[in-house]
């Protein structure tokens, strides 16, 4: 289990799924979950300024993955949504509800089952905190706010969506806020994470950053391990 968390445009998205390519495992989008499961939520009439979800809702949540190597389809029900849930209308009602602990609980046996299953780089912003404490490796990567806005406007223009900067910072600031503040799981660096910024580097300066402390400390694990069985 490798675990990858961050505020909003600080690359972990693009970085997970290039890293679990990489290394050969499968890709945990934490932040595609909780776009799915908040346009459950909308389609059943629920809006993310309601006080509480009644249970019965989140209960009739029927989500599945289907994961690849540095990738993640998703279907509710039947429907595939892995597209759907890209528009960016989507991403910020997600933020919204999933500041509430009721929505948090609901995908947290979920994202566990399917670190249970398989080998997996898990990225959002609880992951080495919250859903895998114990995961092999840790890191948070974080960016300068208006460089990490700019990355998530140049990326709305070029999926051809009408974006305005000055928005996008906001609503940025505003979700870093609610990350940092909410009572359940708030945005952390775990003590144990390996701190990268990634405001002045290149993806590929990454992505070669991460491998080399993968392997160093998946390394490490191993070489205990060998140790200990000769004991």
């Amino acid at each position: 289990m490798i675990a990858i968390d961050g505020p909003a445009g600080a690359g972990k998205s693009t970085l997970a799924r290039r890293l679990a390519e990489r290394i050969g495992f499968f890709l945990l989008d934490s932040g595609a979950l909780y776009r799915v499961l908040a346009l459950h939520l909308l389609r059943r009439g629920i809006s993310p300024d309601t006080d509480t979800i009644p249970e019965e809702d989140l209960r009739a949540l029927d989500l599945r993955i289907e994961p690849g190597v540095g990738c993640m389809r998703l279907f509710l029900q039947s429907e595939e949504v892995t597209s759907l849930i890209r528009e960016e209308d989507i991403a910020g009602r997600a933020s919204r509800f999933s500041a509430k602990p009721e929505v948090r609980r609901t995908l947290l046996g979920l994202q566990r089952r399917a670190g249970s299953q398989w080998n997996l780089v898990a990225e959002g912003r609880d992951m080495g905190t919250v859903v895998f404490p114990h995961a092999a490796v840790k890191f948070f990567m974080t960016a300068d706010i208006k460089v990490r806005s700019r990355r998530r406007y140049l990326e709305l223009v070029e999926r051809g969506e009408n974006a305005d900067l000055c928005r996008v910072l906001s609503e940025m600031r505003s979700r870093d806020i609610r990350d940092e503040s909410r009572t359940e799981a708030p945005l952390i660096q775990a003590p144990d994470a390996i701190l990268i910024d990634t405001t002045d580097l290149t993806p590929d300066e990454v992505l070669d950053l991460m491998s080399e402390r993968v392997e160093e400390r998946i390394g490490l694990q191993r070489q205990g391990e060998l140790e200990h069985r000769k004991r």
